[in-house]
């Protein structure tokens, strides 16, 4: 394999895989778009079956003495990795606008939370706890020790380019994995930025490896196959994540899912409408709509709907939709036409249904764009309030009681996160009702890497972030001690 100079962003922008420690040419070539303009702004390297066995024999080969080395040590990397990433943050948030399409504060936001994973698990490598105790019967000691699970795959969405590879990374490393990121094919170059910023830090050769597979789903299997690959962490749709699933069975590969949401937000009788309408901006609209944690489905109070509907309406209209880096914008592009067609979609079909649209936007003529849209008059049964959006669009619905909020926010087959609006004590009984790994109660945002993130049902297996997310790339060895 050779280095190649293929075109990129600026002379900082990385193009090429990163493969054992070097910047290498891949297979071929595949062009990066601005989703706002259509232009393409690099042409980045795919990875072909040679190239995704040297990054498995690379992550294999690094393993051991990655896994052996001290803690404090792989915890100081990841430091520095957060120092870089945080004095560069403005060059890595443009890039993130540039291939994502979002908003540059929505970017900016993004750095912040990605550049922290590196921080908050460079304190958490050094305090894996274990544990010494004598076993009830009296005849020996118990002591339970971790270990680094292996050589684990991370694959990345585009939504999130940079929160959803440092989630994965930070942790993989500070536990003393080896890894292979593969991120969307959409938004490569923020994850080629990032194994630039690790690199610099000091992650040794083989630790951190960049691959872009085409043909995707064959390659990302083949590896699955490889007994030296012994994890997979995932975050995508879920019905990626199920194909996923079905792969890693076959050499009973660990795996840890973040999957799909449809996030209801619920505003009870009683609730500040004022503060609701301001979370529910927030909850819908961060990163456009694009999130997996993006309120999707609104259940209001009959008494309380139609001052909730002309306030947040009143709010979207006003949200200034342009390319993600001109001055005042707060709303990009989606990150493709493809995914703006499939949101018009779902609001046409509801529409066809009998939904009404309570907001009118103008957007630019070319590029992926999709107005901030309000939908009210819509049955609970309607298919949009089964779909993932993706997307600025609130559909709002009228609830007659508390019963009736929690069972339709209940029903649906993902549980990734709810949010509630209304008086504490009310709050604080619906979020125990609600079937959601995470429910935020009179707040708009739960992500922290401090916290725990997942969720229960069909939104994945597994925990990110917080005091559980290094074990999933740790196993657990019981050694028994005669006494």
């Amino acid at each position: 394999m050779t280095t190649s100079h293929a075109p990129a962003v600026d002379a900082h922008v990385h193009s090429d895989l990163y493969i054992d420690g070097r910047w290498t040419a891949g297979a071929g070539r595949r062009a990066v778009n601005d989703p706002a303009t259509g232009e393409v702004i690099a042409e980045v390297a795919t990875a072909g079956p040679d190239e995704c066995r040297a990054a498995v024999a690379s992550a294999h080969g690094a393993a051991s003495t990655w896994a052996a080395t001290a803690p404090r040590q792989r915890g100081e990397i990841l430091r520095r990795a957060f120092e870089l990433m945080t004095a560069e943050a403005d060059r890595i948030a443009r890039l993130i606008t540039r291939e994502n399409g979002k908003a540059l504060a929505d970017a900016r936001s993004e750095v912040a939370y990605a550049a922290e994973f590196f921080r908050w698990f460079s304190e958490e490598a050094v305090r894996v706890r274990g544990d010494y105790r004598p076993a009830p019967a009296g005849d020996k000691q118990i002591i339970i020790t971790h270990a680094p699970v292996g050589v684990s795959v991370l694959i990345t969405p585009w939504n999130f380019p940079a929160a959803m590879a440092t989630r994965k990374i930070a942790p993989a490393l500070a536990a003393g994995c080896t890894t292979i990121l593969k991120p969307a094919s959409e938004t490569p170059l923020t994850a080629l930025a990032i194994a630039d910023v690790l690199e610099r830090a000091g992650v040794p050769a083989g630790v951190v490896n960049v691959i872009l597979p085409e043909p995707t789903g064959p390659l990302v299997k083949e590896m699955l196959d490889d007994p030296r690959v012994r994890n997979l962490s995932f975050t995508g749709s879920t019905e990626v994540g199920r194909t996923l699933l079905h792969g890693a069975a076959d050499t009973v590969v660990r795996t840890s899912m973040e999957l799909g949401g449809n996030a209801p937000f619920l505003v009870l009788e009683g609730a500040d409408v004022a503060a609701a309408v301001e979370g529910a901006m927030v909850a819908k609209m961060r990163n456009g709509g694009s999130a997996c944690t993006a309120a999707n489905r609104f259940y209001v109070h009959a008494s309380l709907v139609e001052e909730f509907t002309v306030a947040l309406t009143e709010r979207m209209a006003a949200v200034t939709v342009g390319q993600g880096d001109e001055d005042g914008v707060e709303l990009g592009a989606l990150v493709s036409v493809k995914e703006r067609d499939k949101v018009a979609a779902l609001v046409d079909g509801a529409l066809a249904e009998g939904a009404r649209r309570t907001t009118s936007a103008t957007v630019p003529a070319e590029g992926a764009f999709y107005p901030p849209t309000v939908l009210v008059d819509i049955e609970p049964t309607a298919d949009l309030l089964a779909r993932e959006i993706f997307g600025p669009v609130a559909p709002v619905v009228a609830v007659a009681d508390e019963d009736t909020a929690v069972r339709l926010a209940n029903d649906t087959e993902y549980g990734l996160i709810s949010y509630v609006y209304g008086p504490a004590g009310d709050a604080l009984r619906v979020a125990g009702r609600l079937e959601a790994g995470m429910v935020a109660v009179n707040r708009a945002v739960v992500s922290d890497p401090a916290a725990s993130f997942g969720g229960m049902k069909q939104s994945g297996l597994g925990r990110e972030g917080g005091f559980d997310g290094i074990h999933e790339f740790l196993e657990s060895k019981y050694v028994a001690v005669e006494i």
